[in-house]
């Protein structure tokens, strides 16, 4: 993503890399591993050749009878005519769209599944204000039914983040639906930054304020903010002075201030919910003032008002299409958001947030398209999956791997029965990694092992 070299010199100190992750261990073996690393691995594929279909790349364009050949897990090319490889798979999708696989960047799949009750709830570590020191994925259950039916949906990447109550919530985890996997690290996208998760506004000035402690107001969380900044600033000189010399003992490892170190150095991306202009302009002087850049703004249903301040500062905006309202914070938003700040040269993304809209967020931005062009912008289809390819990528650090079907990136493409900016569309396949994982009709109604059930026998124990 651009701006991890500018926004890590211009922090006000450094921190080693392995010291935001977990130091390595030694096994039994005595080789070295870092804690949770990925497990993740690609399921078998053959090559595959998908002729004849229209073709929106997630960068932009729209191809017309375009083919797509996908070979050893990764996009090998994208025109007319390909020719398919010995003993390839070849599919013929005339009259049906190709498009790269649906990252969703805002997602609490796993720490609050199906089903919501109190004892699945584990997604908010809400008993301080400053809770950097969890990661989501140490409650993400890879048994939720909705990670299969995000699948479906056509979803191949998705972020998970803790709770806004926080004004740190912690950090968040990309991960790959895999369906049957039974640990998270086997879901992890290998290689992608962790994140970290804030809040702004009502939420934890609400939580905390109403237990007569800090914050309670916006100035109160931003004071917060800033405190928290600068204990990591001096976390971060004394852990980097002591590798530069050599000398005494390094400070006492700190796992709140280790996550905000890695935002300021760049090696933790910093997802912030936001709904205001106001407070996402003061998010900005914040993160000038301690030399962090801010990946997106989350929610931001005023976006529109300050699409120029995002597009110079480098910041996406992962939106709803038309959810707002529900709040004072979310009153002023517009079904015009996403295509305004589209129009506006920034970077737009169109989120779910939801276990439901999730599995449709093909629809949201056929809606955020719809609103737009109602409003007179010339917004092609092409550009508008930029919105759940390319953008989502970069706000994820991982647009060098997926997010469009550019020759030598992951090979997670969706063939849909229509044009999937519509409502009658659905994902026919689903491949992640050039295998396929979900093919509609083929009895995969049960995506994990909770929604068998249990057998009753009778007599027995």
């Amino acid at each position: 993503m651009r701006g991890h070299g500018i926004w890590a010199l211009a922090a006000s100190v450094g921190l080693a890399a392995c010291a935001t992750t977990g130091a390595e261990t030694e096994t039994s073996a005595g080789a070295t591993r870092t804690p949770y690393e990925s497990t993740y691995a690609p399921r078998s594929s053959t090559p595959t050749l998908i002729r004849g279909a229209t073709v929106l790349d997630g960068a932009g364009a729209e191809l017309a009878n375009a083919d797509v050949l996908m070979r050893d897990g990764r996009i090998v090319a994208v025109g007319a005519n390909l020719q398919a490889d010995s003993g390839a798979t070849v599919i013929d999708a005339a009259g049906r769209f190709v498009t790269p696989g649906i990252i969703d960047v805002h997602s609490h799949l796993g720490v609050y599944p199906s089903p919501g009750i109190n004892a699945t709830s584990d997604g908010n570590e809400a008993t301080q204000p400053n809770t950097a020191e969890v990661w989501a994925e140490h409650s993400v259950w890879p048994q939720d039914p909705g990670f299969g039916r995000a699948v479906a949906g056509g979803i191949t990447t998705l972020h998970i983040l803790p709770g806004s109550a926080n004004l740190f919530g912690g950090r968040g985890v990309t991960l790959r639906p895999v369906l049957g996997a039974r640990t998270v690290q086997e879901m992890k996208f290998p290689g992608a930054p962790q994140s970290l998760k804030m809040a702004c506004g009502e939420n934890p000035a609400r939580v905390y304020g109403g237990r007569n402690s800090s914050p309670s107001t916006g100035m109160g969380n931003v004071a917060g903010y800033r405190q928290a900044f600068a204990e990591a600033a001096e976390y971060n000189r004394r852990v980097q002075a002591h590798e530069e010399s050599g000398e005494g003992d390094p400070p006492d490892r700190n796992l709140e201030l280790e996550t905000l170190a890695g935002v300021l150095n760049g090696d933790i991306l910093l997802q912030w919910h936001c709904y205001r202009a106001d407070e996402m302009a003061n998010a900005i002087e914040i993160s000038h003032e301690f030399g962090f850049h801010i990946a997106a703004f989350h929610h931001a249903v005023e976006s529109y008002k300050i699409a120029d301040l995002l597009a110079r500062e480098d910041i996406c905006s992962a939106m709803w299409a038309d959810w707002w309202g529900f709040k004072i914070e979310a009153y002023d938003g517009i079904r015009e958001n996403i295509p305004f700040v589209h129009a506006g040269g920034a970077c737009a993304i169109v989120h779910s947030d939801s276990e439901v809209g999730i599995q449709r967020l093909n629809q949201e931005a056929a809606k955020a398209l719809a609103d737009g062009r109602r409003a007179g912008l010339t917004i092609t289809r092409g550009e508008a999956w930029t919105w759940l390819g390319r953008n989502p990528a970069r706000a994820l650090g991982i647009e060098d791997e997926t997010g469009t079907l550019a020759p030598g990136l992951r090979a997670d493409v969706v063939i849909w029965s229509a044009d999937p900016l519509s409502t009658y569309a659905v994902a026919e396949r689903v491949f992640m990694d050039g295998a396929l994982v979900y093919e509609r009709g083929r009895g995969q109604e049960h995506f994990s092992d909770f929604e068998l059930g249990q057998t009753y026998r009778e007599g027995g124990q």
